[in-house]
């Protein structure tokens, strides 16, 4: 006989995989319905899937789970969604599937149809019984209004939609030019998805960085030690690249997992990205992995500059950062044009390696 969730959990924290939390506990029991529902009913048609004599199939109600940063929101949806064993599924970090959306819209608008959200959505929702958002947030109006319409084509089509965001439907889109076009879309998550609070009070992610160490020299030596982090961090995910649109072109982690950024300096710093790129790099990730920083100097002084904007980025935004490099922060760039500029930036990397870093983001 399976497990439920609720016994997977226990298992987990009883091997020491996880750390007990009455909080993120309470909430199994509504995904296991979920996920009941889910496996006795994927292959029957619901909603518009049903056929015009078809007896009806009413999906259940999704979830809405909020809570800071760290209490385990993503855990949770991954173990839910690894469990429910169906195949019509997918779980996407809300920031990729933006830049999926958009590209197919581009698409289809180019095939000169009246609507392109149509085709869009119904392609999403042929196979589809389960999606996973992971981090919802809502920074622009013109994704406010999409992801409106488009979360009424898939409740409308059967889909079970389960979400984690660090803020609960009312703050999202908060303070946005025309706010008020978002919310109807709002009273939508309110209506059709279970808004539940997770109420664990401790960051995970932070607890297990709190006490590590996170500054690793030399950065050749530091390969197990980073990938270590990462794994316990992730859950042992492979990862998958993180695409972000800033100011109408691509930027671009090479790995994300579970809030979680991976990249090396030059995937970085040895390209064309300015501070904008930075900043929505610093507000995608709660923890940074940034490998293999060389020595500084003159000869590579566009990358450094680069560098020194990435950390001002992170560091404004409370961004956890694990990182190697070739040598301690204040022999990083030791001599040559921008070695004194740099000298702020060696503090800066210096603070951030703090137990309490970040804490009050």
């Amino acid at each position: 006989m399976r497990m439920t969730l609720t016994e997977h959990y226990d298992a987990q924290t009883a091997a020491g995989a996880l750390r007990p939390d009455a909080g993120q506990r309470a909430l199994l029991p509504a995904l296991e319905d979920l996920r009941l529902w889910l496996e006795q009913n994927a292959a029957r048609k619901v909603g518009l899937f049903a056929g015009l004599f078809a007896k009806p199939v009413v999906p259940p109600k999704g979830l809405y789970l909020w809570g800071g940063v760290g209490r385990g929101k993503s855990m949770l949806m991954d173990l839910f969604f690894q469990q429910t064993q169906i195949t019509q599924k997918r779980r996407v970090h809300f920031h990729a599937f933006m830049q999926e959306l958009h590209h197919a819209l581009h698409l289809a608008r180019q095939t000169g149809v009246d609507d392109a959200l149509a085709p869009v959505a119904a392609a999403l929702t042929r196979d589809l019984r389960l999606l996973a958002f992971d981090e919802m947030q809502i920074t622009d109006i013109t994704d406010a209004m999409i992801v409106g319409r488009l979360f009424e084509k898939l409740l409308a089509a059967g889909v079970v939609i389960v979400v984690t965001s660090n803020r609960p439907p009312e703050d999202l889109y908060k303070n946005g030019l025309n706010r008020a076009l978002f919310l109807p879309f709002i009273a939508v998550l309110n209506d059709r998805l279970n808004v539940v609070e997770i109420e664990s009070r401790e960051d995970y992610r932070q607890h297990r960085l709190t006490g590590a160490q996170t500054y690793f020299h030399p950065a050749g030596t530091a390969g197990a030690a980073i990938s270590a982090i990462w794994s316990d961090l992730t859950g042992n995910a492979a990862g998958t690249p993180l695409r972000l649109t800033v100011n109408n072109r691509s930027t671009e982690l090479p790995r994300f997992a579970n809030g979680i950024g991976r990249a090396s300096f030059w995937d970085l710093c040895a390209k064309p990205l300015g501070p904008a790129d930075f900043l929505a790099i610093a507000a995608a990730v709660r923890v940074l992995i940034l490998e293999d920083v060389p020595q500084l100097s003159a000869s590579n002084y566009n990358e450094a500059k680069r560098f020194v904007t990435l950390i001002d980025a992170l560091y404004e935004a409370k961004t956890r950062l694990i990182i190697s490099a070739a040598d301690e922060p204040e022999r990083l760039y030791s001599e040559g044009t921008g070695s004194f500029e740099f000298e702020r930036t060696a503090s800066r990397l210096r603070e951030m390696q703090g137990a309490d870093w970040g804490e009050e983001a």
